[in-house]
């Protein structure tokens, strides 16, 4: 697994960011749809957990096959690795979580599964002529994204992968400490009622897969391109 990824500017159109998905492509679908993604030049990028909680969670093999869509891992991911791979796992935990389709599937199904999540990096940086973008699943454990990479590229300490995909910290604190080396940072993991900024943070989950609406960013001009719905 690539852990750390690096992504080239886009010239011919748009980059859209959006919050956790939870197997609700079918309201994604109608999310871009509605602001005219054009998947010949346009490209998503998801902050993870494209599984569990919702209907259409098997759709994630689909969405990850096509060339414009990129995600990091996240939690939900990394649960379903567990399982199959004999990490740590909290069995009622996950099934609670919505992982019961994956605890109940076949092991031939799971694995397919598990491969393709185990390709997924945990932090994506996105070039652009006003500088880079990094997206992880919940949270830095560190204020420098150079230090982030090179942990991620040549390290394996379980805290920092545990910070990358389960951290709830920088939210319950207020934390506004900038992580330098970016333009803006794009994370999910905690839904929020609207988009919400803290230092060059931005929190992304505004609980598409429970009230419908997702919020799609512009990677570009940081703003967002579908208005949150009264």
């Amino acid at each position: 697994m690539q852990r750390f990824q690096v992504v080239g500017a886009n010239v011919l159109g748009r980059d859209l960011a959006v919050g956790d998905i939870h197997g609700h492509f079918d309201r994604l679908q109608q999310s871009l749809d509605a602001v005219g993604f054009d998947t010949g030049k346009d490209r998503l990028f998801s902050v993870g957990d494209l599984v569990d909680r919702g209907p259409m969670s098997r759709a994630a093999l689909h969405w990850l096959e096509q060339p414009w869509f990129y995600a990091v891992q996240g939690n939900h991911e990394s649960l379903a690795i567990n399982l199959v791979r004999g990490g740590r796992l909290d069995l009622d935990m996950y099934r609670a979580a919505g992982g019961g389709w994956f605890i109940d599937s076949a092991a031939a199904e799971q694995l397919r599964f598990v491969e393709r999540f185990e390709q997924m990096p945990i932090a994506l940086q996105v070039e652009s002529a006003s500088g880079p973008v990094g997206l992880l699943h919940a949270d830095s454990p560190f204020d420098d994204w150079s230090t982030l990479g090179t942990w991620l590229e040549v390290g394996d300490d379980p805290d920092v992968l545990e910070t990358c995909l389960w951290s709830r910290r920088r939210l319950k604190q207020g934390d506004t400490t900038p992580i330098n080396g970016l333009r803006a940072l794009l994370v999910g993991h905690t839904t929020v009622q609207s988009v919400r900024q803290l230092g060059n943070v931005w929190h992304l989950d505004t609980g598409g897969w429970t009230s419908g609406h997702f919020s799609l960013m512009d990677l570009r001009t940081l703003t967002l391109v579908n208005a949150r719905p009264a």
